[in-house]
């Protein structure tokens, strides 16, 4: 349920060479799917090196009820010409901001931007020491197991640890459980500083943002990756009471004006985009700023870990349709879409 495409310059299109990026970045597919304008980001799973070479791979888990993943699996063969953005993202290691130590927490196909980062490691285009506590089901189930291990014996930078979740009986040199603050201290330094990465589903997000607090660190040194498509709004302890299961969406688009109805379960963009309206989008997570829209009136709600609004946007009446969730009729006004 887990395949890499490698993707490479296609020059009928006027593509002759591949922009180099930092490990931990993201591409954004851009597909129509029965006549659905659709975008969905995935990090890159190769070294930046390999982008020198004409290579990208984008590593992608079939999800179950997933529109672009299933779409890819089903169309995706060799030759067939793709439509994807530039490297993007804030999700790769800074020196001026990053500890010296990162403590990289991992989970099921959140694993790409690390081993992207790994390889960079060994490379030379990164210099960091890297703990990976990987959380993987069970050993047969681990993503990359041969070439992270390889890369842990060709690196002494690099320490790799699997956390198994439903194995009954832990293997050597894998801990059984979950990722959890005392497995964190226990493989962190003790007297010295160092940051967490975290990427991975938006459960182990919930779950780890709670350890965390655990630890008592800064915020500077807990990066978060983003966490793509929100679902299920409503399951959060801060959604509000009493929301009617649809609304309408009155949206103005480059003077064409569309009105369509929506579940208030789907976020403005997912609901925009069953109408066949496209909207520029990137990340889908409220980082990017692509989507940066004005809310002319109705109310919406937020996930707090994807609220990325600026001061100014609060003043101005913007959001970001990507993770902004309708609780009443709303009237919009979207930049020109891509």
């Amino acid at each position: 349920d887990c395949k890499s495409f490698t993707l490479v310059p296609d020059e009928e299109k006027g593509t002759t060479a591949l922009a180099y990026f930092g490990a931990g970045k993201y591409l954004t597919v851009f597909e129509t799917i029965e006549g659905m304008p659709v975008t969905r980001a995935y990090s890159i799973s190769s070294s930046p090196k390999d982008s020198l070479e004409g290579k990208y791979v984008l590593t992608i888990k079939l999800v179950e009820g997933g529109l672009m993943s299933k779409f890819i699996f089903d169309t995706w063969k060799e030759g067939r010409s793709v439509e994807v953005s530039a490297p993007a993202g804030n999700f790769e290691y800074q020196e001026l901001r990053d500890a010296k130590k990162v403590i990289c927490l991992a989970g099921g196909s959140g694993i790409t931007p690390f081993v992207s980062m790994a390889n960079a490691i060994k490379d030379g285009d990164e210099d960091f020491e890297m703990v990976l506590l990987y959380g993987s089901r069970n050993y047969d189930n681990i993503l990359f197991k041969d070439e992270l291990a390889a890369l842990e014996k060709e690196c002494d930078k690099i320490k790799v640890v699997h956390v198994l979740s439903d194995e009954k009986k832990a293997k050597k040199g894998t801990e059984k459980g979950f990722i959890t603050a005392e497995l964190i201290k226990k493989y962190a330094p003790e007297n010295e500083e160092y940051s967490v990465f975290i990427c991975g589903p938006q459960q182990m997000y919930d779950f780890l943002d709670g350890e965390l607090e655990k630890l008592g660190k800064e915020k500077k040194y807990i990066r978060h990756e983003m966490f793509g498509e929100f679902h299920n709004p409503a399951s959060e302890s801060d959604y509000p009471a009493g929301v009617p299961e649809e609304v309408k969406i009155t949206v103005t688009i480059q003077d064409e004006t569309y009105t369509v109805t929506g579940k208030t379960g789907d976020s403005v963009m997912q609901t925009l985009e069953k109408n066949k309206i496209a909207v520029p989008a990137r990340c889908r997570s409220g980082e990017c700023g692509f989507c940066h829209s004005h809310l002319l009136s109705g109310k919406v709600y937020v996930p707090e870990a994807l609220e990325y609004r600026r001061l100014a946007d609060y003043k101005f009446g913007c959001i970001h349709p990507c993770c902004s969730f309708p609780l009443t009729d709303l009237v919009i006004n979207v930049p020109v879409a891509k």
